[in-house]
This record gives structure tokens, C-alpha cells and sequence, in this order.
């Protein structure tokens, strides 16, 4: 994650940037905001340690708000994630399981904010710091990978436990976050949210008990499946027997944000031609 404050940071520079070069061309009123971000993902299932976050993975988002009233907007955005897990690092007898995998993930959603404070007359007499909570819908992408004898390998066409299941699922996010007035233009968002996700899947385990080899589709399915020899030749393997995952409580994972949104200079129902060349005579409140 050294990336990251790198990130935050040239985020931080392009705003300051902007906002020297728009402050004479502020308009009548903005709604509508554009959002770029990035920040953490973690993933919860059958291939972390009950009660951690697990591999900590990045994630970037793009998106817009628009508010309808005072204190409520509606969110779009899309972000992509990644996501991993490894019995390697556990912590019990998952070791012994030794199963792994790593995703790259597309999330797209669409959100309703609902703010503590109102916003003042016009947008840039709204509140130095303002609290919020979200909720709403999204359809996520995910397609989880491992490595074996140096290649990578998809494991969803593999079906290594014998079943097959869509990649593509709904989820519904939620969560908190704290909006930070930067200047007239821009604001600065921390914001953490978690998916409650429709799949036990996103790991590629699910099933409380392995399955019968004879049963999978190929010998690179089979070899998959059950991995406990790669760790340890000797292991004694009982076709059918032997705990794999925990088909009761679906997958699922969390987004921690740090975010930049800019007020865009548009107004709904005025041409674009009479928006930009308009002069506004001075910023007053």
C-alpha cells in the first residue's frame, strides 16, 4: 500500500491546482459533483481469520453526486478492487487446507447519502465538516484466480467443487463517511462501507465437504480442489471427507475511501454555451 499516500497526495495537488484556476468562475448554483478516490479493500469469507481484515488489497472509484434536496443526494460510481485470501496465513488448522485465491473486481452502484447538516443557500455555504450515512444497490464482477506450477489460473470455469455459479452478482452497500469543505469547489471525503454480497463464491469455496474427484470436470479441476498434498505429500485424503468451506454465511467485503469530489460548473436547464461564457461579478455569500 505505499502507493497510497502518494495517491491521497497528488489527489490533494490537482485540487489545489484547480481551484486556483477556477475561483473567478464560479456560477449561479451546483448540485452535481464529479468524485475520484482510492483506498483499501478487504475481503471477509472462508480464506481469512474470523474477526481480521484479512490481506489489506487497493481500490479505485470514480463516480458523481447530485443532491434533490438539502440534506439528500443520490451516488453513482464505479470502482474497481482487489481482493485476496491465503490458508497460508492462518492462524489454525486452515493451514492444513491450504487453498488460495486472489480477484480483481468491478463494482458498479448506485447510492442514496443522507447528511447530519444541511447545506446553506448556495453550495458554497454548506457545512465545514458533515457527516453522512449511505445505503443502495450494485452489481459486482469478480472472477477468483490462483497460481499453480507458476501459471495463473481462473478457478470459477474449473468448478472445483462441482458446481457451477455467476460472476456477476448483486451486492448492497453501505456505510458512513465525513465530508470535508476544501475551498468553494471542492470537498474531501473519508468514507468506509461494506457489501453484503449474494455469493459464497468470491473465493471460489463454499461447500462444507470436499467432492468426490471422480466427479470434478479435468485433472487440473481435481488438483485444485483439494490442495492439502502440495503442503504435505503424506497427508492421508479420504475422497468426500474433510472440511472446505462454510456454504451458511456468504462472502463479503469492505471499501475504505479517501475521496475528492469538485462541484461541476453546470446547471440543469441552462445551455452550455450561456453556462461558460457567463462572468459572475464577484463571489459573495
Amino acid at each position: 500500500m505505499r502507493f497510497l499516500p502518494i495517491a491521497v497526495l497528488f489527489l490533494v495537488l490537482v485540487t489545489e491546482l484547480s481551484f486556483g484556476q477556477s475561483f473567478y468562475a464560479i456560477r449561479r448554483e451546483r448540485s452535481l459533483m464529479a468524485t475520484v478516490g482510492t483506498g483499501s479493500a478487504n475481503y471477509f469469507g472462508e480464506l481469512v481469520n474470523p474477526g481480521t481484515l484479512g490481506k489489506i488489497r487497493p481500490n479505485l472509484v470514480l463516480g458523481a453526486e447530485y443532491y434533490f434536496f438539502n440534506r439528500i443526494s443520490a451516488r453513482a460510481e464505479f470502482t474497481w478492487f482487489m481482493i485476496a485470501g491465503d490458508d497460508a496465513k492462518a492462524n489454525s488448522d486452515r493451514v492444513e487446507r491450504n487453498l488460495n485465491f486472489f480477484s480483481n473486481n468491478f463494482e458498479l452502484s448506485a447510492t442514496g447519502a443522507v447528511y447530519l447538516l444541511p447545506n446553506g443557500a448556495r453550495f458554497y455555504q454548506r457545512p465545514f465538516l458533515n457527516l453522512y450515512g449511505f445505503a443502495g444497490i450494485g452489481l459486482l464482477y469478480f472472477n477468483p484466480k490462483t497460481r499453480y506450477q507458476g501459471d495463473v489460473v481462473a478457478l470459477a470455469p474449473l468448478e472445483t467443487e462441482g458446481t457451477k455459479y455467476s460472476r456477476v452478482i448483486p451486492v448492497i452497500p453501505f456505510g458512513l463517511g465525513v465530508k470535508i469543505k476544501y475551498g468553494p469547489f471542492f470537498n474531501i471525503l473519508l468514507e468506509a462501507g461494506y457489501r453484503l454480497t449474494f455469493s459464497d463464491h468470491l473465493d471460489d469455496v463454499s461447500i462444507t465437504r470436499y467432492p468426490d474427484p471422480a466427479s470434478l470436470k479435468s485433472d487440473l479441476s481435481r488438483a485444485l480442489s483439494d490442495r492439502r498434498r502440495e503442503r504435505d505429500p503424506d497427508y492421508p485424503i479420504v475422497p468426500g471427507l474433510g472440511k472446505r468451506g462454510n456454504p451458511d454465511t456468504n462472502d463479503g467485503y469492505i471499501l475504505m475511501n479517501v475521496k475528492v469530489q469538485y462541484y461541476l460548473p453546470m446547471q440543469f436547464g441552462s445551455s452550455q454555451r450561456k453556462l461558460y461564457n457567463q462572468k459572475r461579478k464577484q463571489y459573495k455569500r
